[in-house]
């Protein structure tokens, strides 16, 4: 069954994300439909628990906002809430999306980082947001995930700076230790398959306004890069 389940929906996300919407509702498996009740046909995050001691669960309330600024702000049916998954959950391939954050170590061993290449060469998204503390072992990781690959800077005229907002690149939102905000990614056969936020903190700008008492500016910003980023997902599968 798990099988059986990762192929159908990996052939699904190499479709753009209407006619994922649309292939869904008829080709799922009934497991699949009644296991999540409420979301089948709407835009899910989920959020990638992993091992190594990091808080893979950090930003609680910024998902949950993310999924319902990119309702408001472009019609795409979305989720009330986030999903969280494993590299070896069952549902992983219902997923396009994957989301990691977290201040401290992510330790992927050697079947992870083989299920999380397969994911992403199917089709899926891996988004990183390094929330201060995340960057030496998951620059690690991503050698051991891609080894005849760099993680490579992302400049401003990539297009998941101009996917539906048009910005100058990424925005800093939380000063930390003063480094410039900059996006690297990794790409395959010419497509982004993973992006990753560095010194700026998206998921932070995100969270309710009283978490981190941030000026309205700073969580607009926060919020168009989130959208960009994930309408350049589901156009470029």
């Amino acid at each position: 069954m798990k099988l059986s389940l990762k192929l159908s929906c990996r052939t699904l996300l190499k479709f753009t994300w209407g006619l994922v919407l649309t292939l869904m509702l008829a080709v799922l498996p009934l497991e699949v439909a009644s296991a999540r009740p409420g979301t089948l046909g709407r835009l899910q995050i989920a959020r990638l628990h992993y091992e190594g001691g990091g808080d893979w669960y950090c930003d609680p309330s910024s998902l949950a906002n993310w999924m319902a600024l990119l309702n408001a702000r472009t019609g795409i049916p979305t989720a009330d809430t986030e999903a969280v998954v494993t590299l070896d959950s069952e549902d992983l391939y219902q997923f396009p999306f994957l989301y990691v954050s977290g201040h401290g170590r992510i330790a992927l061993d050697e079947n992870d980082l083989t299920e999380l290449r397969r994911y992403l060469e199917a089709g899926g998204f891996l988004y990183v947001d390094d929330n201060y503390g995340l960057d030496p072992s998951f620059r690690t990781m991503v050698k051991a995930l891609f080894p005849e690959d760099e993680l490579l800077p992302i400049g401003s005229e990539h297009p998941i700076y101009h996917s539906f907002y048009d910005l100058a690149g990424l925005p800093k939102i939380h000063q930390h230790d003063g480094e410039p905000a900059q996006g690297f990614g990794v790409s395959k056969d010419g497509r982004l398959v993973l992006f990753y936020s560095f010194s700026s903190d998206i998921g932070d700008g995100l969270e309710d306004p009283e978490v981190h008492g941030d000026p309205a500016e700073t969580r607009e910003a926060a919020a168009r890069m989130a959208v960009n980023i994930m309408m350049y997902a589901l156009t470029h599968p």
